[in-house]
């Protein structure tokens, strides 16, 4: 069955790479959304600095990005105790999804290597620093540019274009890479992602398990790529219209896959997910006259109709993840905020007011599920009731 739905997933995305004019993602409110994404914020005024390493083999493997550029990573190598252990972190960044916008996103750093910073600061559950980042801190710790477009998976082109949709072999290549630089003496290894990474990460998760020997743990985390097959403010779906008119394209949604991941995988989102009310719920093209643009921007605008109606996308979210929360070896940590992405941002993954869910810290609900301290399925309470959110608010 994974094979299956893994075949159809790869199918997909090639596909909906080479449409043209089907659905334009407000790649403004995505950059707004992802803001954070390195994690720096007021909380951490000195985070460590990590440069940029290309992979030089994948060139001759043809795992690049859109662009032809070879694709990348930031590594900061572990010690102690931590020697032999590696995190792996697949970034985000949303997808391109026809010519257009694949040949715009080629020209910026999520298309290609030539335009993505030299030096990124780790924080969150990259800092090196254990009061920031209690369980990780010292062990191997990577961040893996995204410059594919589609969560690290496809394999064609568009020659026309010039564009190169290799996402499935820049990970090949990277995980071979970094299984050189000793990755394959890993004795713990986890593979996490946020937004479009926190897909990728449910996407490869069984293929990271199988890289490892069954005497090594290993086990996934996927933060804020719970993308829901959900119906929109206009009573379409605007993010099935994006695969529209392929058979079976519905095996690219996470609600669709978690059952069927045989490795221990860990699901963390916001129930009132930012990404996912901004571009899927209530995208303009799903509300021409404007009635959710202040409450897409603002929760705190939104009026009792609108919060019945995202109260109900909560509803569906859990009701998505039942059969997954009925695995021992799986953990949740679902948070009844208007957020995206967690693990990054310092003042979210851990400080002294960061979101917690019954005295419970992401951070530390995370430790407790990989290193089996604890059972995490924890399930927060619809909104307003949690005063520890961190909100995104848009202008």
């Amino acid at each position: 069955m994974m094979k299956l739905s893994w075949v159809w997933i790869v199918i997909a995305i090639a596909f909906l790479q080479l449409v043209t004019g089907f659905l334009d993602f407000n790649e403004t409110e995505l950059s707004l959304i992802e803001a954070y994404d390195f994690g720096v914020s007021k909380l951490n005024y000195n985070p460590l600095m990590v440069g940029l390493t290309l992979i030089t083999s994948a060139g001759a493997k043809g795992a690049v990005c859109l662009d032809g550029t070879l694709p990348g990573y930031h590594w900061h190598r572990g010690y102690g105790s931590g020697a032999n252990s590696w995190l792996i972190q697949l970034e985000g960044g949303g997808w391109c999804n026809n010519v257009r916008t694949c040949v715009y996103r080629k020209k910026t750093r999520r298309g290609s290597s030539t335009y993505m910073e030299k030096q990124i600061p780790f924080t969150g559950i990259l800092s090196d620093k254990a009061e920031q980042n209690p369980d990780f801190f010292n062990w191997n710790r990577v961040k893996l540019r995204y410059c594919d477009g589609a969560s690290f998976t496809g394999d064609t082109e568009n020659k026309a274009a010039k564009l190169q949709f290799r996402g499935q072999r820049i990970w090949l290549a990277a995980m071979e890479d970094l299984m050189s630089k000793g990755m394959r003496n890993a004795k713990q290894a986890l593979l996490s992602g946020c937004s479009a990474g926190g897909l990728a990460s449910i996407l490869h998760c069984d293929e990271f398990r199988n890289m490892f020997p069954r005497t090594s743990k290993v086990k996934c985390l996927s933060d804020a790529g719970l993308f829901l097959d959900a119906v929109d403010v206009s009573g379409g779906r605007t993010l099935r219209s994006l695969y529209n008119g392929v058979v079976g394209l519905q095996c690219f949604f996470p609600q669709n896959l978690i059952s069927n991941i045989r490795t221990s995988l860990f699901i963390l989102n916001a129930a009132y997910d930012s990404w996912q009310i901004q571009s899927s719920i209530a995208p303009p093209s799903a509300d021409p006259h404007g009635y959710w643009h202040e409450c897409r921007l603002n929760h705190a605008k939104c009026s009792a109709s609108q919060m019945r109606f995202l109260q109900g996308f909560r509803i569906e979210m859990l009701n998505a993840i039942k059969g997954f929360s009925q695995s021992r070896e799986n953990g949740l940590f679902i948070n009844s905020c208007f957020a995206h992405c967690q693990t990054e941002r310092q003042d979210t993954w851990f400080a002294a007011n960061s979101p917690e869910i019954r005295n419970k810290a992401i951070a530390i609900a995370v430790g407790d599920w990989y290193f089996d301290r604890a059972g995490v399925k924890i399930i927060d309470c619809p909104y307003p009731c949690d005063k520890s959110c961190h909100y995104l608010v848009f202008k």
